[in-house]
């Protein structure tokens, strides 16, 4: 089967393409707006099908792509008229605000994302990061809390180090780009804020687990279960989420579309007797998107859960045609309304991604695999299809997980095809326990059984997660390696669903470029050689990389992991080595002076080309940069900030550069 000759398939594609386009190239609302009036312009005037056939399919083509562009310019916060930005944002205001979601909390602080209603007097619109210092004086705030704000916003930094997550951009693919810190004495909570949809979803769900909570359900398993069932795994501790990850079955604490297809299959099973009815098949089909995007409200509308239950509506749908054999119509119409009519932003979600990477590879890849064997016995038979189904949807996935990732779970078939078998019981179960816990009747042996099951999961996943010789972790994978990977695995399935030559030259040329593609980069990384002052608090850091070696140069090398993994993967690092550091490098003969907390330089000092400042050392700047005459002073995160702001001042006034890496990020040293 072709799947590109299906009208729904093609408009995807192109749809796809547009909000990439438009993403990147940024061309505001006018533009866009213009092009797509022009090109229904010349759909009116004539340019039919019938009689045009090659001009109908071009504007039709550019069409498409000019819509994806406008969804994804429309879904641009600072495109928006009303948006708190054009309203001008110096210093602090009064923000009138509505909580819409409570994100997982950190050591540090507790983080909402907020809608704006009001700055001052003006009615403005827009979602902004609320972060709060946790304070056990204080309620923590709610899904649809109105408070009242006096602050000013803050852009969200963007990572400080190289090749660290990028928080900035994670939250603008979420419509987010400011942040509010909100102090304890500058807000006011609204005592009857206005009820939406996800506020009665919140409450819904806080009163289910209040009920679980008063039964005697294990702390982890409790944890495992809200997740499974109510989308909340804020709770799961990190040993645990750290076991799923590396058993390669993290896939399901998430509520996608993996729970969402038996949960399809439970409701479908559960309301055949109303087929009997009049207009049966209708009603059963009302019911069943119904309690599909009940569920979806009650897991509180995250992005997987709602891209899983439109899949899914469709599905229900195609079922109710009875005609459920045309899958990729189906993905290509889910995933064109999602983009088109929920969020285009959603796109470039990893979540998203690997969704519909994982079910697009198991309609491709589950058919090939079962022509290879199948087996007479029904249970070897079952057991194959399974391992089928894991393995197709792991090729899908596999490039994303090493592109985002940069680790593979070798045993990840193990936990599938222990799990997933009962996985629908699992769920089955769960909704009965919540069901039975809602209206105080759950009987304590229900408890007992259902906490043993979930126990039992975590222990598997657990045994499976120990043997670390089979995950296989910092692994180097680039862009480019990504869609190289891609056009392999296109390739591969395209020559083992009807092998010719054509297909086996195409594969071949697919693998070469991935390998040469391997070479190049094994050369360049070869060649480099950089300094880097990297940012950390209390800590300071120096990253000397020369080709597939590093050393690290800290004072305290014990909190270095994240700092150096990332950097480690990014670079293609093989060796690293940690030395203490030293008071003075050479770099490319410039040389490199630090003055710490002792305040020790050498007063003859002949000059120097780089001055870093570290653990705030109490000292003269001005007399210090007379005497030593550097280049450029440079501050890390080890020093007081009152300091550093005493410091930029008199390098200021010096017309001096100064860097200090907790605002400006690492520095990179000039050969």
């Amino acid at each position: 089967m072709k799947p590109l000759r299906f009208i729904p398939i093609k408009l995807t594609f192109l749809l796809v393409v547009g909000i990439v386009l438009g993403k990147h190239l940024q061309l505001g609302l006018l533009g866009p707006t213009l092009l797509n009036a022009v090109l229904l312009l010349f759909l009116a005037l004539g340019y039919q099908k019938a009689d045009y056939p090659l001009l109908f399919g071009i504007n039709t083509s550019l069409l498409t792509i000019g819509i994806g562009i406008l969804a994804i310019s429309i879904a641009q916060p600072g495109n928006r008229p009303d948006h708190y930005s054009k309203r001008g944002l110096d210093g602090s205001q009064i923000w009138q605000l509505k909580i819409r979601e409570v994100l997982k909390p950190t050591d540090f602080s507790n983080r909402y994302i907020a809608v704006t209603q009001a700055l001052g007097d003006q009615k403005v619109s827009g979602k902004i990061l609320l972060n709060t210092r946790p304070d056990p004086t204080q309620t923590p705030f709610k899904i649809d809390d109105e408070i009242i704000v006096y602050g000013r916003l803050q852009e969200i930094r963007p990572p400080l180090n190289p090749h660290q997550f990028d928080y900035r951009k994670y939250m603008a693919n979420l419509g987010v780009i400011h942040q509010l810190e909100v102090r304890p004495d500058a807000f006011w909570v609204r005592p009857d804020p206005s009820k939406t949809w996800y506020g009665r979803a919140w409450e819904t769900r806080d009163k289910i687990i209040k009920k679980l909570e008063a039964h005697n359900f294990g702390e982890e398993e409790l944890s495992i279960i809200q997740a499974l069932l109510l989308g909340q795994r804020s709770d799961i501790s990190e040993t645990t989420y750290t076991n799923y990850k590396n058993a390669g079955a993290v896939h399901i604490l998430a509520l996608s579309g993996l729970h969402i297809g038996i949960l399809l299959l439970i409701l479908q099973f559960l309301l055949r007797p109303l087929e009997l009815l009049p207009k049966g098949k209708v009603l059963k089909l009302a019911l069943v998107v119904a309690l599909l995007w009940g569920f979806a409200l009650l897991a509180g509308f995250s992005a997987s859960i709602v891209r899983a239950v439109t899949m899914f509506s469709f599905v229900a749908y195609a079922l109710f045609l009875n005609r459920p054999s045309n899958t990729f119509n189906i993905l290509a119409l889910s995933m064109f309304f999602i983009l088109l009519v929920i969020d285009p932003n959603l796109l470039f979600q990893v979540g998203f991604q690997m969704s519909y990477a994982a079910v697009l590879s198991i309609v491709s890849i589950y058919p090939v695999l079962l022509k290879f064997w199948h087996p007479k016995n029904k249970i070897v038979r079952y057991f194959w299809q399974l391992l089928s189904v894991s393995i197709a949807a792991q090729c899908g996935v596999l490039p994303l997980s090493l592109f985002y990732f940069h680790q593979f779970p070798g045993l990840f078939f193990v936990s599938n095809l222990i799990i997933v078998p009962v996985l629908g019981l699992i769920l089955g179960m769960g909704l009965l326990v919540v069901l039975l816990a809602s209206f105080h009747i759950l009987p304590d042996f229900l408890v007992e059984a259902y906490d043993a099951v979930i126990r039992w999961m975590n222990q598997i996943i657990a045994w499976v997660a120990q043997h670390e010789a089979f995950i296989f972790k910092h692994i180097s994978f680039d862009s480019a390696q990504l869609l190289l990977g891609y056009i392999i695995l296109l390739s591969l399935i395209a020559f083992l669903g009807a092998p010719n030559f054509k297909r086996l030259a195409t594969l071949g040329l697919a693998i070469i470029g991935f390998q040469m593609w391997a070479l190049f980069t094994a050369y360049r990384t070869s060649q480099k050689e950089t300094l880097i002052l990297a940012h950390q608090s209390k800590n300071s850091v120096l990253l000397y990389r020369y080709g597939k070696k590093a050393r690290v140069f800290s004072r305290d090398s014990t909190a270095l992991d994240r700092l150096v993994s990332g950097y480690r993967v990014g670079e293609r690092i093989k060796q690293i080595a940690y030395r203490p550091l030293q008071n003075s490098y050479h770099w490319h003969k410039r040389k490199v002076l630090i003055i710490d907390s002792l305040a020790a330089y050498p007063v003859a000092e002949e000059g120097v080309d780089f001055l870093i400042l570290t653990q705030s050392p109490k000292i003269n700047l001005g007399r210090l940069i007379d005497s030593l005459r550097p280049e450029v002073v440079l501050a890390d995160g080890s020093n007081y900030r009152s300091y550093v702001d005493r410091w930029s001042s008199t390098c200021s006034m010096k017309k001096l550069p100064f860097h200090y890496t907790g605002e400006k990020g690492a520095y990179y040293f000039d050969p």
